[in-house]
């Protein structure tokens, strides 16, 4: 009798990429966020409403958090594929961290559209 293995859905290419263009929208929002630092005042509550109320900073913004969402969720679920061999614990796993995640970024983004 054939025993099937669970070894997951075979993401390969297509999650290899995906978190190489989040980390490449990270690093560029981070590099957009750290120029826009440097010619400012010291740093107050005032001047970080200021920052990200423009239309620019808030889609960026945004777009940063998800790509980060992403990002963690590709590499946390790889992590459990390769290291958890208990299907019933690598499940509950995964839902656990996705559902922490959606919350994650669910948070911020309220956080974002209310400055």
């Amino acid at each position: 009798m054939v025993k099937d293995i669970i070894v997951g859905a075979h993401y390969g290419l297509k999650d290899w990429l995906a978190q190489r263009v989040t980390a490449a929208v990270m690093a560029l929002y981070t590099l957009i966020l750290v120029i826009a630092l440097l010619g400012r005042e010291p740093l107050t509550q005032e001047s970080w409403r200021a920052l990200l109320s423009g239309g620019f900073m808030r889609f960026a913004t945004f777009l940063f958090i998800l790509s980060l969402t992403y990002h963690a969720w590709v590499g946390v679920r790889d992590i459990w594929m390769d290291y958890i061999k208990p299907n019933g614990v690598r499940l509950v796993l995964h839902v656990v961290t996705l559902l922490a995640l959606i919350g994650y970024a669910g948070w911020a983004v309220q956080i974002l559209w209310r400055i």
